[in-house]
């Protein structure tokens, strides 16, 4: 019998805190640059950081949360059988968080024991764990850390099933995924449709990234003789091909067993061949977990943090001591810097079976690698069959467009605009009875822009406060332009948004007439520092800076002057050498805005650079939160506060040969070490 059911899922956990009001905007460099050695075949030079540059808009930054936890409670969807129990976190991107196998005892997934948010997505916040489902844009997702839509839907059979789904506002892609556990099905079942209505091509991403226990002895295999690596140089990222499962960036160590790796290391299993493509993550026993798909979803990855320091640090600043996982994942590229077209009007599905295998572990831990993978195919299709997981996708197929039943977890209310938008299209409608946003969902930034729709103006607000989430969507820049035609519609809000518009098309001309215009109605510290970020990335630094001065000043005049304003300006001057300036604004901060841990990475860098070694020594004595992934600011610090000290005490230059003499005698606490690699 099959079972779905609400439950509270509770654990110790920061809280995400309040988004960035400030709009980041798409990177100009909208394909990322990547060196192809001549190993990689030219079929698989194709689309190579196509469309991967960084990309944020209409998003928000998600960066408001610290360390401090407290026990949070989510609400979680359990759908369980004889075989499986899977638990769901719909208000954080419809994670799931565990996947429990009844006959073997044993939890397949990591669970992580904490909800810590890190600087790991698009967004910046981002948990490990569990499975993550994403979609849009390289990278961990926009959702990863907010709600999505969950409904109750049914199988075949009667039995309850899951559907979580949800609006993708950058690239307007609507996406479901219908989990099915039936009476007797050792599997869980995610059938995974996205739809592109729109009359032009979207640029496709999607990777499903699984977190397993990562333990000595567990070998990760795929059906593929051929795997492309990455190898991380100074000037970027480079890809090669090689014979799996040696990895030229190991030295030709087996790269299939995560331990070989001292370093954060990631590879591609190239499944192009295989009809059911599969990854697995087995122990010395030749037991664990298994994921298998229909041919779409042909690509498989491993990704390890590495035993080094700073590897081992991020495993357990993610969740506590002793910690440790390693990721498979499952996508529609031959990497995840490959950028893939999904044509105008194309629905693409796919289906992927989750659950728990048993192979010999002699034939899977074999060193010559095809008996080792083949032995695990044949183990994985006498426990599911290929002709079976066709069939159970053709029966998930013929149900996707059945509407869910109850709504447990409503997400955005985007989802609800955008079908409003569509109805009052000619012939607009609906993508599909599937995607049911109600307009209930409909909150104060949608009905702002739902009077644009209906009544051809978008509502004036003051300028003092958050201007509110952003709209980047080509059919709301059309209406918002139709809009400003009219005296009623003009005000500096839409200018505002107009320019944020325009700026992320690239179109800087029009973005700066707009924000003008909007600060000779109303000036505005957003409208300010939009076109300061403007005039620097046009390379006019002395303009761009005085901008930014007066976004500080209207934001002063205005109240408290945002957060997310005072780390990005006091960032630019310290990239730009004016650190007396910095400490100024630093020092004009309130108390609790100068403790800000952001704020006090950047005291640390100036402090530095004006030769002030104990104010570098207080700032790094603490825990930090918000470090990107592979940031190496606080290392760096450490090593040239080390290497001024040694210089003041010898009485040595302070030259390359004694930086790398201190290096090798301090390593640097865990707590500060968020490498990726160490020399």
């Amino acid at each position: 019998m099959t079972e779905l059911r609400q439950e509270t899922y509770t654990l110790p956990g920061a809280r995400l805190g309040e988004e960035n009001p400030l709009p980041v905007f798409r990177d100009p460099a909208v394909n990322t640059e990547v060196k192809a050695y001549d190993s990689l075949p030219a079929e698989k030079r194709a689309y190579l950081g196509w469309e991967t540059g960084l990309r944020v808009l209409p998003y928000r930054m998600q960066d408001g949360y610290s360390r401090r936890r407290e026990p949070l409670s989510f609400s979680a969807l359990v759908l369980e059988n004889e075989h499986l129990k899977a638990t769901f976190l719909p208000e954080v991107g419809g994670r799931l968080v565990s996947l429990f196998h009844k006959g073997a005892g044993r939890e397949l997934l990591h669970v992580n024991p904490v909800f810590q948010p890190a600087n790991l997505a698009i967004r910046n916040a981002w948990f490990s764990g569990g499975i993550e489902w994403n979609i849009g844009q390289f990278g961990h997702t926009f959702t990863t850390c907010a709600p999505v839509f969950a409904a109750g839907i049914r199988h075949a059979s009667g039995a309850p099933g899951l559907r979580l789904y949800e609006f993708e506002r950058c690239k307007r892609l609507f996406w479901q995924i219908d989990f099915y556990l039936p009476p007797g099905l050792p599997f869980l079942l995610a059938y995974t449709r996205v739809l592109n209505p729109n009359p032009e091509a979207a640029a496709m991403y999607w990777w499903t990234n699984v977190a397993v226990n990562e333990r000595p002895g567990v070998r990760v295999l795929a059906p593929a003789e051929k795997a492309l690596y990455a190898a991380f140089e100074k000037d970027g990222i480079a890809f090669g091909e090689t014979d799996l499962p040696g990895l030229p960036s190991l030295g030709g160590a087996d790269g299939t067993y995560s331990f070989n790796s001292t370093f954060a290391n990631e590879f591609f299993f190239q499944c192009d061949t295989a009809s059911m493509p599969w990854e697995a993550a087995l122990d010395a026993d030749g037991r664990g977990f298994v994921e298998a798909s229909t041919a779409r979803l042909k690509y498989r990855k491993l990704f390890c943090w590495g035993t080094h320091a700073g590897g081992r640090h991020w495993q357990e600043f993610l969740a506590q001591p002793g910690e440790t996982y390693l990721e498979i994942q499952a996508g529609l590229a031959p990497t995840q810097v490959h950028g893939l077209p999904m044509p105008a009007g194309a629905a693409w599905d796919w289906t992927q079976a989750f659950g728990y295998l048993e192979a010999d572990p002699a034939a899977a831990h074999h060193p010559h690698w095809p008996t080792a993978w083949q032995s695990v195919d044949a183990a994985l299709k006498a426990a599911l069959p290929e002709s079976s997981l066709l069939a159970l996708e053709a029966a998930c197929r013929a149900r996707a467009d059945l509407p869910g039943e109850a709504i447990y977890q409503a997400g955005s209310g985007w989802g609800a605009l955008e079908l409003a938008r569509r109805a009052r299209e000619p012939g607009g409608s609906s993508p599909s009875p599937a995607f049911a946003f109600p307009a209930e969902t409909l909150g104060p930034e949608q009905l702002k822009w739902l009077a644009l729709l209906e009544r051809g103006v978008l509502p004036e607000q003051p300028a003092a406060g958050p201007p509110g989430e952003w709209m980047v969507q080509e059919e709301w820049l059309r209406l918002l332009e139709r809009s400003l035609k009219s005296p009623a519609g003009w005000n500096w809000l839409a200018l505002l948004h107009l320019g944020v518009m325009r700026m992320e098309r690239f179109d800087y001309p029009g973005a700066e007439a707009a924000w003008k215009e909007s600060i000779v109605l109303q000036p505005s510290a957003w409208a300010y520092r939009n076109l300061a970020v403007l005039k620097l990335r046009q390379g006019e630094q002395a303009e761009g800076f005085r901008l930014y001065e007066l976004a500080w000043e209207t934001a002063q005049a205005a109240g408290s002057p945002p957060a997310a304003l005072a780390v990005e300006y006091l960032q630019k001057l310290c990239e730009a050498g004016q650190y007396s300036r910095g400490m100024q604004v630093l020092r004009s901060l309130p108390p609790a805005a100068q403790e800000a841990e952001r704020v006090q990475i950047l005291l640390g860098q100036m402090a530095m650079a004006l030769g002030d070694l104990e104010t570098v020594e207080r700032v790094l004595d603490r825990e930090f939160a918000t470090v990107r992934e592979g940031e190496t600011v606080l290392t760096d610090l450490w090593f040239e506060l080390h290497a001024r000290r040694e210089a003041a005490r010898s009485g040595r230059a302070l030259d390359e040969a004694l930086r790398k003499e201190v290096q090798a005698l301090n390593p640097p606490p865990a707590r500060l070490d968020f490498r990726s690699f160490t020399e």
